[in-house]
């Protein structure tokens, strides 16, 4: 079983280009994470329903070519795969989200393959895997009991999204389930909304009295503040001229758990995953443009953090 598995809704994206066309590719925060994982060397899998849709097959055909394993995903005849656009203005990029009843909403608590998971080192899940229904929400639960119960750790991103459940719901499940992780990964704007804080030190000390025992609060252009219980750090941004951000996140994360599956401390692993996450906004959406990890080196030798 992989050293890392991921658990989320995996779609397939229609991204803008300049000229009006869209280019096909694929996202969903979870997928995104694994592969960012395995491009940087981690042993990794994947576990959700996808459609029997030719756009499901396409995932498997995708995961199969980033050496993600997928033998804990399983098709639903009877639901489609989720689609998303992603449009661009001088605001930032706008997604619109195709998801309604989709094979990853369908997930139960009583799909979670419990003995599998128990092998994992880490489970990454995040605001989006629950948000996209009550049992997809029950089932994260679920998949978390079962990789402590087997000795790993829970990594979780709170990628709070307002379009997916109300704010008052989305704060109450991700606080409850951030609770309940070792590796905490929210986002600055994110955590201002759930929190109520605006200071990052005031939020990772919130996340710390929730039980963490890593923190990597996302700034921005402003770099990554990690904290455990005995030691915090402002990690530095890498300067790149950024085309896209679409899944920078999530390439983050993946990148940041798979160097510490690799040995990295928090810290260490965060100026990776910053400069990792800084590569893939050189390119137009959220799986193509992260790195391999001979990528990521070679830059972090080159060039010196913001």
């Amino acid at each position: 079983m992989p050293d890392l598995i991921c658990f989320g809704e995996p779609m397939v994206e229609f991204n803008e280009q300049r000229d009006g066309s869209y280019l096909q590719g694929f996202g969903g925060d979870a997928s995104n994470c694994a592969i960012a994982a395995s491009r940087q060397g981690a042993a990794t899998g994947f576990l959700t329903h996808v459609g029997d849709d030719r756009i499901g097959r396409t995932l498997f055909e995708l995961w199969q070519a980033e050496g993600v394993d997928a033998s804990l995903v399983k098709v639903d005849p009877a639901a489609s795969t989720g689609i998303y656009f992603v449009t661009h203005s001088e605001a930032g990029h706008e997604f619109s989200y195709y998801r309604a009843g989709s094979a990853s909403s369908r997930v139960a608590a009583r799909d979670i393959p419990g003995d599998a998971l128990q092998q994992a080192k880490i489970l990454h899940v995040s605001g989006i895997s629950q948000g996209i229904s009550s049992s997809a929400s029950d089932a994260v639960f679920a998949a978390m009991d079962a990789v402590r119960a087997g000795g790993g750790r829970v990594s979780y991103d709170s990628n709070l999204r307002l379009k997916l459940w109300p704010l008052t719901r989305a704060r109450a499940i991700i606080h409850e389930a951030m609770s309940q992780c070792d590796i905490a990964l929210p986002g600055f704007d994110d955590a201002v909304q759930l929190t109520g804080l605006d200071q990052p030190d005031a939020i990772v000390d919130f996340y710390l009295t929730l039980g963490a025992s890593i923190v990597a609060l996302t700034l921005g252009e402003q770099g990554t503040l990690v904290a455990t219980p005995d030691k915090r750090t402002r990690i530095d941004a890498w300067p790149v001229k950024a085309i896209d951000a679409t899944g920078a996140g999530d390439t983050f994360d993946g990148a940041f758990l798979a160097r510490l599956i690799a040995g990295d401390d928090p810290f260490e692993a965060a100026s990776y995953a910053n400069a990792a996450a800084a590569l893939s906004t050189q390119g137009y959406g959220a799986v193509a443009p992260i790195p391999a990890q001979q990528a990521v080196q070679d830059f972090m030798a080159s060039h010196q953090a913001v």
